[in-house]
């Protein structure tokens, strides 16, 4: 969703973002995009390995019957980031056609990797190291279960990612509502879009299941590590021992370990997919951010909270009757309450006198942004969430991860590759023997996940994160006035995470000049301490 936007549990669609990966090359360091979906180049040894995944212990073939699918999003469900209160199901079964290779606990295996979770990013990473000839094992309640939230990308993202036909709705353009003044509008000629959950999920799942990936339908408790092995505790009794565990549970952060208070920014976010009579808005263009304030004219005391704590409304138009809305809070400490964002989406849609015929979806988002990173580096391996992988700014991730998997997965994959495997084009995965070589192996892919160059642009975000923290409404809106008065390189580049740390800071040099005199003092002010603790942090990164 907005700034903050893309692919995300959608609080409508943050989590979206960079699909690029270390690399260097272009303009200064530009990160370089990466092509999740090529094939691994060690094709010559992969039948081979693979012909030991149709005989692994335990591993036996079901077809995933269940009920028929209910609504995606009905009201009052929850996605992994949403609404506590609201109930969760594990048991919506939206591809009763796929067949699960599934494990069973009763006969013990040992596998090469471990992936608990089976969002984008678990799926992604599972499908390519098993595409390698591994081992591969997904934990996870209900790997078919439909994703919930809506996901917003930035068509290029995908683009370059080959997933352009998983895209269920475009928008040639986009708008930004700064004010209601004549001058208050900007257009934005960047093309967005809506994932199809359902169409992306079974491309992953297909891809997962042609590749021999084996599943156990149930939850992890907890990880332990000995003898060069990691053994995750199923719920319910039993284990499963590998060579190498991923946590991809999004942001339960669930085996990954801190050595740090976990103090992140939130955005919030509440959004309905309505039936409604009419609507004022554009069919053909995306309402990315509006951040007007007419609507609460008559309610004198939510407009006093809203100049002090910030919301803007995010909507994605599908037909002249059907339309997709929500409030968000770019970014708060602690955050706004969903009865709170509730409330103003409810005044928004009363001052655009629209009538709902019924409604379609119901959305409750928290998106835990900035914070420490997990200790790194640790046996188990994180991605996405469990990784710090938001963008602290803006909220995006989605496009980010599915970028970062292959780099990821092909990590994995050197450190399962044996050393007589990689001279001898060998099949034997490699084990490791004590503790120490697992450790080792952990912290190679950790090391390809965070690299130095991404670490600085991470500590770049959060200081962002923390100025748009002290921001009021019409502060906010002078920063954005300013932000979107840049170079289409410059935003386009900061919002998916493809600007080298070199060029951020060509990118606050550019905004700064770009602001107004009072919004120059104003940044300043707010910034300079968090310039301070940044400008720390890189000198001790390595």
């Amino acid at each position: 969703m907005s700034l903050v936007g893309a692919l995300q549990p959608s609080c409508s669609g943050r989590l979206s973002s960079a699909h690029c990966e270390a690399s260097t090359s272009g303009r200064g360091s530009r990160l370089a995009a990466a092509a999740p979906w090529q094939q691994h180049e060690r094709r010559s040894r992969q039948q081979r390995r693979r012909q030991r995944l149709a005989v692994a212990a335990g591993v036996t073939a079901e077809t995933a019957a269940a009920p028929p699918s209910t609504p995606v999003m009905p009201r009052g469900g929850r996605g992994p980031a949403s609404d506590p209160s609201a109930p969760l199901s594990v048991n919506k079964v939206l591809f009763p056609d796929i067949q699960l290779q599934l494990y069973d606990p009763a006969q013990p295996a040992t596998f090469d990797l471990v992936v608990v979770g089976s969002g984008p990013a678990g799926l992604a990473v599972a499908d390519r190291v098993a595409q390698a000839g591994f081992k591969v094992l997904i934990v996870d309640p209900n790997p078919l279960a439909p994703w919930i939230n809506n996901f917003g990308v930035w068509i290029d993202e995908f683009e370059l990612m080959g997933l352009s036909d998983c895209l269920d709705y475009k928008w040639d353009r986009a708008l930004v509502y700064l004010s209601s003044e004549a001058d208050g509008a900007r257009y934005l000629a960047r093309p967005y879009g809506r994932v199809d959950r359902p169409k992306l999920k079974r491309r992953l799942l297909e891809r997962c299941v042609a590749s021999g990936v084996a599943f156990y339908r149930g939850k992890a408790k907890d990880v332990s590590h000995g003898d060069g092995r990691s053994t995750v505790a199923l719920e319910g009794g039993g284990q499963v021992a590998g060579s190498l565990v991923v946590d991809a549970t999004g942001h339960s952060r669930k085996l990954v370990e801190y050595d740090k208070p976990f103090n992140p920014g939130y955005q919030g976010a509440y959004g309905i997919t309505v039936e409604v009579e009419s609507h004022p808005f554009d069919c053909g263009t995306m309402l990315f951010m509006d951040w007007r304030d007419d609507h609460l004219d008559a309610s004198p005391d939510v407009k006093a909270r809203n100049e002090k704590l910030p919301t803007f409304l995010y909507a994605m138009p599908f037909s002249p009757t059907k339309i997709f809305l929500e409030e968000t809070s770019l970014v708060a400490r602690p955050i706004i309450p969903f009865p709170e964002l509730k409330l103003r989406l409810e005044k928004r849609m009363q001052h655009l006198g629209l009538k709902v015929l019924s409604i379609e979806e119901e959305e409750f988002c928290a998106i835990p942004m900035g914070g420490v990173l997990p200790m790194r580096p640790q046996r188990v391996i994180g991605i996405g969430g469990t990784a710090g992988m938001v963008h602290p700014s803006t909220g995006y991730m989605v496009s980010r991860v599915l970028g970062a998997a292959p780099l990821v997965a092909d990590a994995i994959i050197d450190q399962l590759s044996s050393v007589s495997d990689k001279a001898t084009d060998g099949h034997l995965p490699r084990a490791p023997r004590s503790d120490a070589e697992a450790a080792a192996m952990s912290a190679a892919v950790w090391r390809t996940m965070w690299p130095v160059q991404r670490l600085r642009q991470r500590e770049f975000f959060e200081f962002g994160m923390e100025v748009l923290l002290k921001l009021d409404l019409a502060e906010t809106r002078e920063f954005f006035a300013a932000f979107f008065a840049l170079s289409d390189y410059h935003w386009h580049g900061f919002l998916s995470s493809r600007l080298s740390f070199l060029e951020l800071i060509a990118f606050g040099l550019s905004l700064f000049a770009k602001s107004s005199n009072a919004a120059r003092i104003n940044l300043l002010q707010k910034g300079l301490p968090g310039l301070v603790v940044m400008l720390t942090r890189l000198a001790t990164l390595r």
